[in-house]
């Protein structure tokens, strides 16, 4: 046998192992980008509350955000547990609340930058620009840590998945 054909050989038996090995494994990789996506939520959640500026932070608004966060949090940890077992709907329950992290730049975050208010006699922002930039950042991350923890658990499932199926056909 050639050195290429040997090497082309290795190959194959090293893939096949990889993905072989994934039934007894979890799935480390979609868990751990969704416990990322809880730890920038709550730098998100710390940098947005620890201001305290007027009476802006004492709305209906503020109470529905911090719900949400609470929600965001408990979600997110079933996805991650749930996702180490490659069970493909967490992984696109994961994407969805990706989205739905992008979408609350578009709420929140926005109207804290845009709105002032009076707190000491003088209208002051109630947002500074440096942490509208911190806040942003930490939501997009989030984000994005949901969309790649919800895309390695779609690949991952549909690998191990085929590879069940054709362990299935050789029996």
């Amino acid at each position: 046998m050639s050195e290429m054909a040997s090497k082309a050989l290795s190959n194959a038996d090293d893939a096949y192992v990889k993905v072989d090995r994934m039934r007894y494994e979890k799935n480390k990789a979609s868990s751990n980008l969704a416990i990322l996506a809880i730890l920038f939520n709550a730098l998100f959640f710390v940098e947005i509350y620890r201001s305290d500026v007027g009476t802006w932070y004492y709305t209906i608004l503020i109470g529905v955000s911090i719900v949400y966060n609470l929600l965001f949090m408990m979600i997110v940890f079933l996805i991650s547990e749930g996702s180490k077992n490659y069970k493909v709907q967490y992984s696109w329950i994961a994407i969805l609340m990706g989205v739905l992290q992008l979408a609350r730049l578009a709420v929140y975050p926005r109207m804290a930058y845009a709105a002032t208010t009076q707190a000491t006699g003088e209208v002051v922002n109630v947002m500074s620009k440096a942490q509208f930039i911190r806040v942003v950042i930490f939501l997009i991350l989030s984000g994005l840590c949901l969309f790649l923890s919800g895309g390695v658990g779609i690949v991952k499932h549909t690998a191990l998945k085929k590879h069940l199926e054709a362990m299935q056909e050789t029996k």
